[in-house]
């Protein structure tokens, strides 16, 4: 069972979709008379904050038929990224020639090239050619030199989202999430995690394998869904790549997550090094290692950040996916590995407590 949810059907498309359908058709001499005859809807499975659809139809120039992707907003999705952002990020994209085009939008979602490429699965991120592939494009897209400041978004988005996590939850919730003492986390987290300047990068945020295309005939990479993408330290972009080798999102248990599969040192040594390489310069097994190292905390950041977003996710989503457990494990995994990556923290915080 993939995640899904009702979706929606030919015969229930929005009245503004449907005209920028049949407009975008004729742009490319194709025509759309009847919507129930003419187009083809399928769901695209693994989405959880927008449902996606493959929608295509016949070319009238009897070529391959015409296919588009249609994305629809998720419900509530203006806590987590401002819509308008995430629009000017899309576009700035793809005039620097990453991700697909955007073909139009309407009031609940966009019209988006199609990409002639298949999305990886969980498997895929483990095969150590697809993976350097992967690393590769990663320091590429960290190079972006994209508008606005290029300042860490991180700690505020946290700090914002357990905000609202404790709006919308109940005393009681609140509680069984331990969310009244994250505030205190967060600051020891970023305290700790700020003591050395890092690279900072324009990140995806949200490198999990479906957001990952590759095109089988040229080999090429292609990252797509910009909604989390800000500028980051660099070690958290790969320590969410890594996190999210523990997921597979189209088994019978999509939200269970998969520790015994997280990526061992050796691993994780063997990405980082494509990474650096990937540019051409040359780097030492020091800085390879260093890098490991500062990921290897950043995951900390990643499960409070995901965290937070299954809590509030599982109020305002209507995805079939259970955002509790979800939550529930990746805060599990906050608590179980702090003490062994924040070692020296942890003691200098317990002695600040005792005076």
């Amino acid at each position: 069972m993939a995640i899904k949810s009702k979706g929606f059907t030919k015969g229930d498309l929005p009245e503004e979709l449907k005209k920028l359908l049949r407009a975008v058709a004729l742009e490319w001499g194709d025509k759309i008379e009847d919507m129930e005859e003419d187009l083809q809807v399928s769901r695209l499975t693994g989405a959880m904050t927008n449902e996606v659809y493959q929608m295509k139809w016949s070319s009238k120039t009897g070529a391959q038929a015409r296919k588009v992707l249609v994305r629809m907003y998720g419900e509530g999705v203006e806590v987590f990224f401002n819509r308008d952002d995430e629009i000017r990020t899309f576009e700035c994209l793809s005039k620097h020639g990453h991700g697909p085009r955007l073909l139009g939008q309407f009031s609940d979602g966009r019209i988006e090239e199609f990409i002639h490429a298949r999305t990886l699965s969980a498997s895929d991120l483990r095969e150590p050619k697809i993976s350097a592939l992967v690393a590769s494009k990663l320091r590429e897209f960290h190079n972006l030199d994209m508008p606005g400041p290029k300042t860490v978004v991180l700690w505020d988005r946290i700090r914002n989202w357990l905000s609202e996590a404790k709006r919308l939850y109940s005393p009681s919730e609140v509680e069984e999430f331990c969310l009244e003492i994250l505030d205190e986390e967060i600051g020891l987290l970023q305290r700790e995690l700020s003591k050395h300047s890092q690279p900072v990068g324009f990140c995806h945020n949200d490198l999990q394998y479906g957001n990952i295309m590759m095109d089988e005939d040229t080999s090429s990479i292609t990252l797509i869904d910009y909604e989390y993408a800000s500028y980051n330290p660099i070690a958290y972009d790969i320590a969410n790549h890594f996190c999210e080798m523990t997921a597979d999102y189209h088994s019978e248990t999509p939200h269970i997550l998969d520790y015994t599969s997280y990526p061992d040192l050796e691993e994780r040594k063997r990405f980082v090094r494509a990474y650096l390489t990937s540019s051409g310069e040359n780097h030492t097994e020091e800085e390879v290692e260093q890098l490991v190292e500062d990921a290897e905390k950043y995951t900390l950041a990643n499960h409070l950040f995901w965290g937070l977003w299954g809590i509030i996710s599982g109020h305002i989503n209507k995805i079939d996916f259970d955002y509790f457990e979800y939550a529930k494990q990746r805060f599990d995994q906050y608590w179980l590995r702090k003490s062994e990556l924040l070692v020296s923290s942890v003691v200098d915080h317990f002695y600040l407590m005792m005076d």
